[in-house]
């Protein structure tokens, strides 16, 4: 490493890198980390695993609702839908039984040949530790992996996945996260990538006055002659820097290769998929586009907002209906969109608590405990509801009336983990955890999680 006093024109070209970035030297640094693609080391196909987080706090109890519990009905007299019918066709407004006991909600229809196939499972009664009902809270512990929000743990439990297998994939698009900000699952991994298109890099530049920065799109093929016009060749911002720069540097201008390469701009989905028109659709999209191209994706997270429906929450239609529509939806053309690709990807879809078993007096439902998780895909044991029902009888329901937690959801994204991610010892990536089985995957190494 030179220790040459720097010419006017590197210390230029590293100021304008700098300023581009928003940031000192060794934030632009970590800035680089975080968009890095490298064309070069793709681990090709793998199995891969796609994380939704429905932000709010989904409703459990009308998303898979217990018609089969009498006290179900007594507990939403407005808010209930009605139980199946034996008579033949689809009835829009009743629930699909899946078991007897337990009905889908119709906006989801389009999820009952996959439960039906054996590859949807929804996961009842599950949930945290966390008492407070506060969105902020819970969310951070769930996305840290805790048992409640105990801010001693700054990592995500993805991250600390990512971590510890860092050997077994070094492609720089091994993580994604298909919206602005990185999510709290994901922080602590250096190479997570933040994306909301493929097409697309967020930067984060300065605006020139006052210091406030913003975050401007932009496009990769620019961007690229932009990072190689300020680069200099040999640019130096302190020598003790110049080696690390230039090999973010030369990492970044290949990401740039890496995104053209998959033109996802151009992305034609297989004959017959038509995906709803919605920020959710897209990102589904994009990671079709990832996994088809196999680019080395391994995990993915996904952002899906509006679940807090303490008013106006409707039934069979309205606010939720309209949520699971387009979820449902989204979810079942990327499906049809992967073909026999699928069969390398499982869907997680999980929310920070669920809701009061009672409705309100708005017309919705409050903050509650135990909610749904629900596992689509490769390697998921479906086609049935797993539960430990706690029941929602007065005497069976926990604090002002909520669904009881009987399943740790930590449990679940354990047996996800060891069963598709092949993680061989699982305890170290949830603290405190002792790893319980659930039954929710085909089991390929049970000793891990025993």
């Amino acid at each position: 490493m030179s220790m040459d006093r720097p010419s006017r024109r590197e210390l230029l070209c590293g100021s304008l890198l700098a300023a581009l970035l928003g940031a000192s030297a060794s934030d632009s640094l970590a800035s680089l980390k975080h968009i890095v693609i490298d064309p070069d080391t793709s681990n090709g196909a793998q199995n891969a695993l796609v994380v939704l987080f429905l932000r709010g706090g989904a409703d459990g109890l009308n998303i898979i609702a217990p018609y089969g519990d009498e006290d179900y009905y007594r507990l939403r007299p407005t808010l209930g839908l009605a139980a199946p019918t034996s008579r033949k066709g689809p009835d829009h407004s009743r629930l699909m039984d899946l078991d007897g006991f337990f009905g889908m909600h119709p906006a989801m229809r389009p999820l009952l040949p996959f439960y039906q196939g054996g590859s949807f499972l929804p996961i009842h009664a599950v949930g945290s530790n966390d008492h407070t009902l506060s969105h902020f809270q819970a969310m951070a512990a769930m996305e840290r992996g805790l048992p409640e929000d105990t801010g001693d743990i700054a990592s995500g439990w993805l991250a600390r996945y990512l971590n510890a297998s860092s050997s077994a994939n070094d492609s720089p698009l091994r993580a994604v996260a298909l919206s602005d900000t990185l999510p709290d699952s994901l922080r602590g991994s250096a190479g997570a990538v933040a994306l909301t298109r493929l097409s697309r890099f967020e930067l984060e530049a300065p605006t020139g006055t006052g210091g406030t920065r913003h975050h401007t799109g932009v496009r990769a093929e620019a961007m690229a002659q932009t990072l190689q016009t300020l680069y200099c060749q040999r640019m130096t911002i302190s020598s003790h820097r110049t080696e690390d720069l230039s090999a973010v540097s030369d990492a970044t201008l290949r990401a740039m290769k890496a995104v053209q390469r998959l033109d996802p701009d151009h992305y034609r989905p297989a004959t017959g998929v038509d995906y709803p028109s919605s920020g959710l659709s897209l990102a589904m999209k994009q990671a079709a586009c990832m996994v088809k191209g196999e680019v080395g994706l391994e995990v993915a997270c996904i952002n899906v907002e509006g679940w807090d429906t303490h008013v106006a929450q409707g039934s069979d239609t309205g606010w939720q209906a309209s949520r699971l529509t387009d979820l449902a939806g989204s979810l079942a053309a990327f499906f049809n969109d992967l073909g026999n690709a699928g069969q390398r990807v499982t869907v997680l879809i999980m929310t920070e608590f669920g809701r009061r078993a009672y409705e309100n007096t708005g017309l919705g439902t409050d903050h509650g405990r135990a909610s749904v998780m629900m596992l689509l895909g490769g390697g998921v044991r479906g086609g049935r509801v797993l539960t430990k029902w706690p029941g929602l009888a007065a005497h069976q329901l926990v604090g002002p009336g909520n669904l009881h937690v009987t399943t740790d959801y930590r449990n679940v994204l354990a047996e996800v983990l060891v069963n598709r991610m092949r993680v061989q010892n699982v305890g170290h990536l949830f603290p405190g955890l002792v790893p319980t089985p659930v039954g929710a995957m085909r089991t390929v190494n049970p000793a891990a999680i025993a």
